[in-house]
């Protein structure tokens, strides 16, 4: 299995994790999910935003819910968040839309993790790369890269 930047940076950082290697290029998380063979609340998408004060806002919501964007903008603590345009988010983060990550993108940007990633052991998300997936401890991850936990879903 080949190395993705993802991967590198957590093996530096000494956050232990395990690699996932999907067949084919699934981009939609509920079909990640099913080829994982794991419960679909314990996998995550990266979702890019941008705040009324025009900083971009990183979220991690489980792929069967959406980002609640009222939510969102108060656990960024700004009046509102929209979603980045899709032609917009690799040249900000590195990343194809469907193979985001929120570790590794070009710069470091505010990112909260729903809350719900703490009712599991381990999550999983994508590892930069379409068809690539790393799974890891949620508290450990958030504490080596200062992420907040917040409710921002909407199931």
């Amino acid at each position: 299995m080949e190395k993705t930047n993802v991967m590198r940076i957590l093996e530096r950082e000494g956050i232990p994790y395990a690699p996932h290697q999907l067949e084919g290029s699934p981009t939609d998380g509920k079909e990640v999910a099913s080829l994982l063979g794991v419960d679909p609340y314990s996998v995550f998408k990266t979702l890019v935003t941008v705040g009324s004060d025009l900083n971009h806002y990183v979220f991690i919501v489980p792929v069967y819910a959406t980002l609640d964007l009222k939510k969102a903008a108060k656990a960024a603590d700004v009046k509102s968040v929209s979603m980045l345009k899709q032609k917009e988010l690799f040249p900000l983060t590195g990343y194809v839309h469907g193979g985001c990550s929120p570790i590794g993108m070009k710069k470091p940007f505010f990112t909260v993790l729903d809350e719900t990633a703490l009712l599991s052991e381990k999550i999983f998300f994508s590892a930069g790369k379409i068809g690539m997936q790393v799974e890891l401890d949620p508290t450990l991850f958030m504490e080596k890269f200062g992420v907040k936990a917040a409710d921002v879903s909407q199931f």
